[in-house]
C-alpha cells in the first residue's frame, strides 16, 4: 500500500505518457517512486495495467522534468504535464471535503482512493473502471439516470486510449449485461433470474486447488449492481475486456508468470448476439461446438442458406398463430432480448398478461424474493414480435423456462 499526502508531488516515469495502476497486486516494501504501482511479489516477470487515469489525454514529457501527480489541499488528485502548466486529469472531490490531512492511498486490491482523516473514502478508482473488473468492484446501473459504469477496451495492445468495445449493464432494463462494439451489441448475458444474488463457480487450477468465484447481484431503490469476490488463497483474478472485443476471466499463475484464461465471452460464434437470426436459437448443449436451431413449429427462412451455415435470416413459423393457441414450456433457456417487463405479479398473472394479447409470442417468469433486499420481487418478461438472441443452456443456474406460443397447441393444455 502506497500513500500520497496533500501538496506533495509524485514524479511519474519519464517514458510514461499516462498514469496507470498496475497489477498483479500485493504490498510493496517501498513507496512507489516513479508511478503508482503494486507488485505481486519480488521476481514477478511483468506487471499488468488494471486502471488508467488519463486514457484519452497522453502527457507530453519534458526534457528536464517528469510529469507530476499532486494531491491538493482541496482533496483532489491532479495530473500535470512536466512544466506544471497543463492539467490533463483530475478527480472531482467536492470543496466540502477539503482537508490538509487527506491522503491518497493505493490499496493492495488495486483500488486508488482519496481518504479523509476520519477514514471516509472521498473518491476511488473502482468507481471509474477502464478495461478491468476486479474483486470488490461494482458494475452498476442507476435507475434515475439510467447511467452506469462500463468497461472500455484499450485501442490496441500498447495503447490504453479508449477502444471500440465496451461492457456493462443494459441501460434499458438493468437486468442483463451487454458487450458492445460501438453501439452494436456483440454479446448479451441471460436476464437476471435471481441466481446471481449468491452463487459460486469453481475453476480447477490443479488436482488439489481451485478458485471459487462468488457472484452477487444487489438490487435496491436507487441502483442495481453486480460484483464478485474470490476464495481465500486463490490466484489473483480479474475480468478484462480485450482490445479484440473478448471479455475474459483471467487468473495470475505466479509459477509461469502468465495470466491463465479460464473463461471467455462470447465463447463461440453461435453465442454472438443475434447470430442465429430471428426465431432461431443457439443450442449450447450441442458439443463440442454449439449450433443454431429453429424452435419446434418453426423452419429456416432459407433451407439452403441454413444448411450452408448462414443463419442470419433466422426461422419462420410453419403455421400461422391463432389467438387461442397455447404456450409450450421450454426449460433451460436463455430468454430472448427485446422483452417488456411486467411489474410484480404471479406466474398465473404473467401467463394471463401474455395470453390475452394475441401479439404476445412468449413469456418467462422468475421469483426474485431471495434477493439481498428481502423484498417480494418477481420478474415477468413478455415478447411481442420476433424472438432475437435466444439460447438453450441446459442445466444451468442462469437458465430460464421460456413459454413459447405454438400454433395448434390448445390453450387449455398449453
Amino acid at each position: 500500500m502506497t500513500g500520497l499526502s496533500p501538496a506533495s508531488r509524485s514524479p511519474l516515469a519519464q517514458p510514461s505518457s499516462r498514469m496507470a495502476v498496475t497489477s498483479p497486486w500485493a504490498s510493496s516494501p517501498h513507496p512507489a517512486r516513479r508511478r503508482p504501482t503494486c507488485t505481486l511479489a519480488s521476481g514477478t516477470a511483468a506487471s499488468s495495467v488494471v486502471w488508467v487515469a488519463n486514457r484519452g489525454t497522453p502527457l507530453t514529457n519534458g526534457t528536464s522534468s517528469a510529469p507530476t501527480l499532486t494531491l491538493t489541499n482541496a482533496s483532489n488528485l491532479v495530473l500535470s504535464d512536466s512544466d506544471g502548466r497543463r492539467v490533463v486529469w483530475m478527480t472531482n472531490v467536492g470543496a466540502a471535503s477539503s482537508s490538509s490531512s487527506t491522503e491518497a492511498v493505493l490499496l493492495n486490491t488495486g483500488n486508488l482512493i482519496i481518504r479523509s482523516p476520519n477514514g471516509t473514502t472521498l473518491w476511488q478508482s473502482f468507481d471509474h473502471p477502464t478495461d478491468t473488473f476486479l474483486p470488490g468492484m461494482k458494475m452498476q446501473i442507476r435507475y434515475r439516470t439510467r447511467a452506469g459504469e462500463r468497461l472500455v477496451s484499450w485501442k490496441d495492445a500498447g495503447d490504453p486510449s479508449p477502444g471500440g468495445f465496451s461492457y456493462g449493464c443494459d441501460p434499458a432494463t438493468s437486468i442483463q449485461m451487454f458487450l458492445w462494439d460501438g453501439s452494436r451489441p456483440v454479446y448479451r448475458s441471460t436476464p437476471w433470474t435471481g441466481f446471481r444474488v449468491k452463487s459460486e463457480d469453481e475453476y480447477l487450477l490443479t488436482n488439489t486447488s481451485a478458485i471459487i468465484i462468488n457472484l452477487a447481484f444487489v438490487n435496491n431503490d436507487e441502483e442495481s449492481y453486480t460484483m464478485f469476490t474470490v476464495s481465500d488463497g486463490a490466484w489473483h483474478t480479474r475480468f478484462v475486456l480485450t482490445y479484440s472485443g473478448k471479455l475474459q476471466f483471467q487468473s495470475w499463475n505466479s509459477s509461469s508468470s502468465t495470466w491463465v484464461v479460464f473463461g471467455q465471452w462470447p465463447p463461440h460464434e453461435c453465442n454472438r448476439y443475434g447470430y442465429c437470426g430471428p426465431n432461431g436459437y443457439c443450442d449450447e448443449t450441442v458439443l463440442p461446438i454449439p449450433t443454431c436451431k429453429c424452435f419446434d413449429g418453426f423452419k429456416p427462412m432459407s433451407t439452403e442458406e441454413w444448411d450452408n451455415g448462414e443463419f442470419w435470416k433466422g426461422c419462420q413459423r410453419k403455421e400461422a398463430l391463432r389467438c387461442s393457441d397455447g404456450f409450450m414450456p421450454l426449460s433451460g433457456m436463455k430468454p430472448p432480448d427485446r422483452f417488456v417487463i411486467v411489474g410484480n405479479t404471479s406466474l398465473r398473472e404473467c401467463a394471463a398478461a401474455c395470453g390475452r394479447n394475441c401479439s404476445c409470442m412468449a413469456y418467462a417468469y422468475a421469483n426474485l424474493s431471495s434477493s439481498i433486499e428481502n423484498r417480494d420481487l418477481t420478474r415477468c418478461l413478455v415478447w411481442v414480435g420476433e424472438l432475437v438472441d435466444t439460447g438453450r443452456l441446459g442445466a444451468s443456474t442462469a437458465s430460464d423456462t421460456l413459454y413459447l406460443r405454438l400454433a395448434g397447441l390448445d390453450a387449455a393444455t398449453g
